[in-house]
């Protein structure tokens, strides 16, 4: 990452990223297209109404996972051993304990949250057991994504790729024993979701126990170096809060979704299960702005700081635009994998049509954090994306929704909440990088950047 071209190395850095969130969210949509074919639609509302609770904890933890990315990048780039040996151990500690006090959290808390969010009484009882056995796995699967932090932070996605792959092969096997052939039903493919996390990573693990490289796991070295969990959380917390304001903000749009029906619902958490797959996508070029940005940071190298930014972008549009085309191209196809009902494939289009052709708006959003995240500046875009994308969602229920109660008017939330923070984040990052970064590069250079 420190020398040579970066053009190809950050496409080899996104795209196994890119195939690893878009393989989990696949293996994550089985559960939905399995319940959908075989149980019913009241099942697959329930296990779609869960996804913006279940996607707040998650993507709170995976944002507190990129401070670890950056953290360990930047002793990286300083050639740090004892830095990333401390950070390794920490990160992986923090992950476990985390998940289990999610757990229990989850465990208590299951059913007055999604009341909270006005589901359904007929869709209630499944959407509790459903998320009260996801929660079990919380723990492994934050170690997960710690983990697979780890791996990115030496610029490798390869291998959480490969063990994700594994691992989902056997979610899908589960899914379908448990619900085809021991008619289990919600509670079957959660069951699947946990016992497949715990194999990704414990494969992941058991790699890092045998690497003989710097992130190389020994037991005995376990344990919380506190001012290394201090940056990982001064970086981590803000882009764990952004994480968590795009999934507060889908929580009150998926109450608002929820006050249109089941059939509305089904199609909302099928067609999610698709788009998912192109934020993916979108939000791997923006990691790999993350790390190169960090990597490079680390060795005094602003110029490369700032190429990785314009090749990331550039590459994020091409493929995210690609991708955007074909999928609402064939939506009306992929919608049918999920279920074959004529109302739930319309609404869904429907929903896609908006979303996903708006996602190179995102693009910027993400590449920009991105690459702020890398220098250290993670509250700023944390800030940014909660006035634009909470402030505009909520407005927008609260007014254009409650005046007009149709899928299309609720969808158009989101185009709109990523053009106005696209914009206000774009002239934020070039604020910071003329008032704090340009600066102390061309003190420390005599007045030229490194």
């Amino acid at each position: 990452m420190l020398n040579g071209s970066l053009g190809g190395k950050i496409l080899m850095f996104a795209l196994p990223l890119a195939v690893t969130g878009m393989l989990q969210q696949l293996f994550n949509a089985a559960d939905v297209a399995v319940i959908g074919r075989f149980v019913g639609k009241d099942a697959m509302a329930a296990v779609g109404s869960n996804s913006a609770i279940i996607g707040l904890l998650v993507n709170l933890f995976v944002g507190i996972s990129l401070g670890t990315n950056v953290v360990i990048s930047r002793y990286t780039g300083q050639h740090n051993k004892s830095g990333i040996r401390r950070a390794v151990h920490t990160s992986i500690l923090v992950a476990l304990i985390s998940g289990v006090v999610l757990t229990v959290i989850g465990e208590l808390m299951a059913g007055p949250i999604l009341r909270l969010m006005g589901v359904p009484d007929q869709i209630l009882p499944l959407s509790t057991l459903y998320l009260r056995v996801y929660f079990t796995g919380m723990p492994v699967i934050l170690l997960y994504n710690f983990e697979s932090a780890i791996f990115r932070s030496q610029g490798d996605t390869r291998t959480p790729l490969i063990c994700l792959f594994i691992s989902g092969i056997i979610n899908v096997a589960l899914n379908i024993l448990f619900v085809v052939v021991f008619n289990r039903s919600v509670d079957g493919v959660a069951a699947a979701t946990v016992i497949s996390n715990v194999v990704s990573s414990g494969l992941l693990f058991i790699i890092l126990l045998k690497s003989k490289t710097d992130i190389r796991v020994r037991f005995e070295a376990f344990g919380i170096d506190v001012n290394i969990l201090k940056n990982i959380l001064r970086i981590g917390v803000p882009a764990g809060i952004q994480g968590c304001v795009f999934s507060i903000s889908n929580i009150i749009v998926q109450s608002a979704v929820n006050s249109l029906g089941a059939t509305v619902m089904a199609a909302s958490a099928a067609a999610f299960n698709l788009e998912i797959m192109v934020y993916f996508v979108v939000n791997s070029f923006g990691q790999a702005a993350t790390t190169f940005t960090g990597q490079n940071y680390g060795a005094g190298k602003l110029d490369r700081c700032r190429k990785s930014l314009r090749l990331a972008l550039l590459q994020d549009l091409i493929v995210t635009g690609l991708i955007s085309i074909v999928m609402v191209s064939f939506a009306h196809v992929f919608l049918g994998f999920f279920n074959k009902d004529p109302d739930v494939i319309y609404y869904g289009t429907i929903r896609m049509r908006f979303i996903i052709t708006a996602e190179c708006l995102n693009v910027l959003i993400e590449i920009f954090s991105g690459a702020m995240r890398g220098y250290g500046a993670s509250m700023v875009p944390a800030i940014v994306a909660f006035a634009g994308i909470c402030g505009v969602r909520i407005t927008w229920v609260l007014t254009i929704f409650r005046r007009w109660h149709t899928i299309a008017a609720l969808m158009a939330a989101y185009p709109a909440s990523w053009f106005v923070t696209s914009m206000i984040l774009i002239a934020a990052y070039f604020i910071y990088l003329r008032k704090y970064i340009i600066p102390v590069f061309q003190t420390d250079s005599g007045g030229e950047d490194q």
